[in-house]
């Protein structure tokens, strides 16, 4: 324990630097005939009691305990007024600006002893149910850390459960994915948004766990009434995932319901129209219809780069929110990028 004396008496200063150390050999005791020396050194490291005269040249002992009650920290730290003034106006100003304790002058050794022993165990007290926070603050952060990442580990179990009854890859969850969150950077979104859309977007087909195969895996055009069986997933979806107290799975939830919805009111299920679609919806929107473009699928060849990108800009307006479609186009060098880090092996050779 630290204990800083503050006496322009040089006799004093040894004499209480005496009575402190009989409390225990463990205690470091520093001895300031200056005040404006013990700030500066209270500045640089708060010691754990403060010991203080409160008449000296310079600064007076409620100037310093002012002073040194400024600083980080020190609120918690014991402050002892030494003083042979009776006037009940001096202590009521010490107390006022945070002063723990008084001894008065001629001080009694036995007193002090008792005083400095009780004010250190208090300060040990302090610390330990500090450092106790602490420790309990960062247990918190590591079960919250743990906690979201088994929903990231369920949101992409759930993708990869939805990716094996359908004929789309691996690549082009990671891929729209990726471009979800370019889209969502693009539109000057917080990180920690992009980054919860990112984790988000791969729950956007998980209600094809509902489609019957003999729709899901048709490599043919879809009739009137298997269309109708098809656009129920964004339903499907919806039920899976809402309920949940997650923000990541809510937020799953709501990309599943709409992200088959169009900017001018024609997409499903439930033909929502311009800012009426949730933000999410409207960016994996974009992010979807470009790559599953620019993908093969049983019922179609992959569109080249080129012919995607003009599409989206056609679109914009009509299937596409403007600011997610532009926020897309307007990040080419990194689509392109995208695009060829997650490319399909049989997908390469269709893209010029």
């Amino acid at each position: 324990m630290q204990v800083h004396i503050i006496d322009d008496t040089v006799s004093n200063l040894m004499l209480f630097e005496q009575i402190v150390r009989r409390v225990a050999e463990e205690i470091e005791v520093t001895c300031y005939s200056d005040p404006q020396q013990a700030l500066e050194a209270a500045e640089r490291a708060l010691p754990d009691l403060i010991l203080v005269d409160y008449v000296m040249p310079g600064l007076n002992g409620h100037q310093y305990v002012e002073r040194v009650r400024a600083l980080p920290g020190s609120r918690d730290v014991p402050i002892i007024m030494i003083t042979a003034t009776t006037e009940r106006s001096v202590r009521q100003t010490a107390l006022e600006l945070g002063v723990t304790d008084f001894l008065a002058k001629p001080v009694d050794p036995s007193e002090m002893q008792v005083r400095v022993t009780n004010l250190l165990a208090l300060r040990r007290s302090h610390l330990r149910l500090r450092d106790q926070n602490r420790w309990l603050a960062e247990a918190v952060r590591q079960a919250t850390r743990a906690v979201l990442a088994r929903e990231e580990e369920l949101v992409l179990r759930l993708a990869k459960a939805a990716e094996f009854r359908d004929p789309e890859t691996g690549e082009h969850i990671q891929r729209m994915a990726h471009y979800s969150r370019l889209i969502a950077t693009g539109l000057g979104l917080p990180e920690e948004e992009c980054e919860l859309i990112f984790k988000a977007a791969p729950m956007h087909d998980v209600g094809k766990l509902g489609t019957p195969d003999e729709i899901l895996l048709k490599p043919g055009r879809l009739t009137d009434a298997e269309l109708v069986v098809m656009r129920r997933h964004p339903l499907i979806g919806h039920a899976i995932l809402d309920g949940s107290s997650s923000r990541l799975i809510q937020l799953g939830a709501e990309i599943a319901l709409t992200h088959h919805e169009r900017y001018d009111g024609t997409g499903y299920p439930a033909g929502l129209a311009g800012e009426t679609i949730p933000l999410p919806g409207r960016i994996v929107a974009v992010a979807d219809v470009f790559d599953a473009l620019t993908s093969t699928r049983p019922y179609k060849p992959a569109w080249s780069l080129e012919r995607a990108h003009a599409f989206v800009k056609d679109e914009i307006g009509r299937h596409f929110d403007p600011g997610c479609a532009t926020a897309l186009l307007a990040a080419w060098t990194e689509v392109l990028a995208i695009h060829h880090r997650f490319s399909d092996a049989r997908e390469a050779a269709s893209v010029p």
